[in-house]
């Protein structure tokens, strides 16, 4: 039975368990949870809890499980149950410098060639952002700040691109969410305007500067917590404290 007081309850139950999709279903509302960090780095997940949660078997839980695990957000240990994984610093570290390489060279390309629309698209990205800031909402700006980077890969069409980005984004979105501050709020507005202004300036070294000075500052931001909090981290304990051990200049 579904309770109030069930430690599962920020789980977002589904409106309808249509027979063929309760499995994906399931995946989602678990997912969600790990990213948004209901579910935090290295907690016990517990199959029996969940299922009563969300009013459906072990089997679906199980199988979602097994998905997440291939995602790298579950760790399933037999005899030992499954947790949540730990974020691994290495693969944010690598997914980041391809990001940081990709989002540049698609900037070049756009200056200059972009339509109206996408000004006016950013305009009012930038109008939600500082809104979302001022009223503390961490959850949504992180949506919003997905969008900003989002309306230039749709303005551009580069569906590749952004496939790849997104291929890797659950884990990411968990490391970002670690060290949102209203202090990392106020950077991550002030680094968005520099790139905005390089794209209405229609200058590509600057937009291409600042979007690689906004990767490389949100990166120093989690190297120096991980370094604080290693037990968030499979590989906390392997960081160095100088700049050698960031890569990104």
């Amino acid at each position: 039975m579904r309770t109030e007081a069930s430690p599962y309850s920020f789980l977002v139950r589904p409106t309808t368990l249509a027979r063929g999709s309760v499995t994906a279903d399931v995946t989602n509302a678990i997912r969600q949870a790990i990213v948004t960090l209901a579910l935090p780095p290295g907690s016990v997940i517990d199959k029996s809890l969940i299922c009563a949660e969300l009013g459906v078997s072990r089997f679906p839980v199980s199988e979602a499980l097994a998905r997440l695990q291939i995602e790298g957000l579950v760790d399933i240990a037999p005899q030992r149950g499954s947790t949540v994984s730990l974020v691994r610093i290495a693969d944010v570290r690598e997914y980041m410098l391809i990001r940081k390489a990709l989002e540049s060279e698609a900037l070049r390309v756009l200056i200059g060639a972009h339509e109206p629309e996408l000004v006016e698209a950013l305009h009012a990205n930038m109008a939600a952002q500082r809104e979302a800031a001022d009223r503390d909402d961490a959850e949504a700006f992180h949506q919003i700040d997905i969008d900003f980077h989002d309306i230039i890969f749709r303005s551009m069409r580069f569906t590749k691109i952004k496939t790849i980005i997104d291929s890797a984004r659950a884990n990411l979105d968990r490391a970002r969410r670690l060290i949102i501050t209203p202090r990392r709020l106020a950077l991550t507005i002030a680094e968005h305007q520099a790139i905005f202004d390089g794209i209405l300036a229609g200058n590509q070294d600057q937009a291409t500067k600042a979007i690689r000075a906004h990767i490389d500052a949100v990166m120093v931001e989690l190297f120096a917590f991980a370094r604080e909090r290693p037990s968030l981290f499979a590989d906390g304990e392997t960081l160095g404290t100088d700049k050698d051990s960031f890569p990104f200049g």
